[in-house]
């Protein structure tokens, strides 16, 4: 019987999801709109979408077990995604200015039309795509926690995970069919579940356990601790988190293109605004209730599990409307993540190697689709691994952070060439992945900095050296002055948000386009 509440109330939510879905359906016509949802979303729609994708399921799991397991070291994903917030409002205006004038689709087409270069649009695409990939995999695994816990102990961890699989592969059907516009609207339900009604959640367990012998006095002293000079971790580990985490939040592919849906930049910044207080109660809460529950037993020896333990005061009814916030919150990442890095495939290396602008939606689609399939393969071969997941997350921030330099330099500053940028990107990358190899953790002759933050420091040393050895001829140069020029003398969207609908434009009316190499 407990069973059929817990997977019952699952399927409950998802027909809801579902139900929304079909009511606001809407065919797109191009494969812009398939890809940008036609730019015509307001800031509440924004703001929602940019949680629901940058909160995912995993918050639940491996981030809070962070902080069960190891203390106020888990406070690092708030700080920076606040910081991320703050970039998001200076990002507004240009990306969203060229993303309509020039009818750009995802981050690496931005960063085509800014260096006019079909390798650097390739490279970029390539990274987001191989450093997303974890994240799916961490979503998979975050729901078979989910259906392993609502099984009430009839269902084992293998098979929790390919339920989760099946769960994941239905949902991008809708996915599938309706692409970005569809996960917008998706993101609105599945938000107000995992980050209102998780909150409440929260808020609850946290007075529960202060007013039940586990406030913070009965913690561990040791996680009041951060790393310090003569820590196994080093003194710059930490800051190296924070880091990698501020300057890779932009890069993801899933997270970027919520620039490219919102109806002007205007509404992006009124997004920024409204995200950070959600950001800030959510985070600060979710941290400090894993810290409080880590001295309740069974929580030391699986940190991971510290929401559902937690849960567990309330009986079957509260860990079933847990596990519920987890499958809305990885839903929405999950399905975003897949959409974009199908868009990207389809635009910025199907496009590419055919030498053509992908108009059609149905090649979206279908890119999408085979993604989900080799997403499923792969988790299917990681279903022995069912803790420690925080791992996953750091490492595949080491490589999207790799993006940083070209993405941010070459929007806020004129003087980088396509050159740089692929040998930037490239050389990042690779000194990443080899620091990575050796070094998982930290690296102790950099005093603690990660694999990431040191490959960061090559690769905006690359980007400078070859922008200045090789600089711009005359004709780029130009090219790039007037880019930057219509951006400055662009006057700001009125952006109305007393607009009826969300969906009230569309991105047939863009003014030019670019000649995408």
């Amino acid at each position: 019987m407990n069973m059929l509440v817990g997977y019952g109330s699952v399927a409950v939510f998802f027909l809801i999801v579902v139900a929304a879905l079909e009511l606001t359906k809407r065919k797109d016509a191009t494969f812009s709109e398939y890809a940008t949802a036609g730019r015509s979303f307001g800031s509440f729609f924004g703001t929602m979408a940019f949680l629901n994708t940058w909160l995912p399921g995993t918050m639940f799991i491996s981030f809070a077990g962070l902080a069960a397991g190891a203390g106020v070291i888990g406070f690092y994903s708030l700080i920076y995604s606040l910081l991320a917030v703050v970039l998001m409002f200076f990002l507004a205006k240009p990306v969203h200015d060229w993303g309509k004038r020039y009818d750009l689709r995802t981050q690496a087409d931005l960063l085509g039309a800014r260096y006019n270069s079909r390798a650097v649009r390739v490279v970029a695409a390539l990274i987001g795509i191989a450093a997303s990939f974890p994240w799916i995999v961490l979503g998979m695994q975050s729901l078979a926690l989910v259906f392993q816990y609502l099984s009430f102990g009839r269902i084992g961890g293998a098979t929790a995970v390919l339920i989760g699989i099946m769960v994941i592969g239905l949902r991008q059907i809708w996915t599938i069919r309706f692409g970005m516009r569809g996960v917008i609207i998706s993101d609105m339900v599945q938000g107000i579940v995992a980050y209102f009604v998780g909150t409440l959640v929260i808020l609850g367990l946290l007075t529960w356990l202060v007013s039940n012998g586990h406030g913070f006095g009965d913690v561990d002293p040791t996680h009041f601790e951060l790393p310090g000079p003569g820590s196994a971790l080093g003194p710059l580990y930490l800051s190296s988190l924070i880091l990698t985490g501020a300057l890779g939040g932009w890069c993801w592919p899933d997270i970027f293109v919520r620039l490219f849906t919102a109806r002007s930049a205007a509404t992006i910044k009124r997004s920024a605004v409204q995200a950070a207080p959600v950001l800030l109660i959510f985070g600060a809460a979710l941290t400090l209730m894993a810290i409080a529950a880590s001295s309740v037993p069974g929580v030391a020896e699986a940190p991971d599990d510290v929401w559902f333990i937690a849960a567990g005061v309330g009986g079957i009814g509260l860990i079933t409307v847990a596990g519920i916030c987890v499958v809305a919150a990885t839903m929405g990442n999950v399905g975003a993540n897949l959409q974009a890095l199908g868009t990207q495939t389809a635009n910025d290396i199907i496009g590419v190697a055919k030498g053509v602008r992908v108009t059609d939606p149905r090649i979206g689609r279908i890119a999408v689709g085979v993604l989900t399939l080799l997403a499923a393969l792969g988790a299917s071969a990681t279903v022995g691994i069912s803790s420690g997941l925080i791992t996953l997350a750091l490492i595949s921030y080491q490589g999207i952070c790799q993006l940083a330099p070209t993405l941010f330099l070459g929007i806020f500053w004129r003087k980088g060439t396509a050159a740089a940028a692929v040998s930037a990107m490239s050389s990042g990358f690779a000194t990443a992945a080899v620091l990575q190899w050796l070094y998982p953790v930290s690296i102790p002759w950099l005093g603690g900095l990660t694999s990431g933050v040191a490959a960061l420091a090559v690769n905006a040393a690359v980007y400078v050296a070859v922008t200045y050895s090789a600089p711009m001829n005359d004709t780029e140069r130009n090219r790039v002055g007037q880019l930057f020029d219509r951006l400055s003398e662009s006057k700001a969207d009125p952006d109305p948000e007393s607009r009826s609908s969300p969906d009230t434009e569309s991105d047939s009316d863009t003014t030019s386009q670019y000649t995408h190499q």
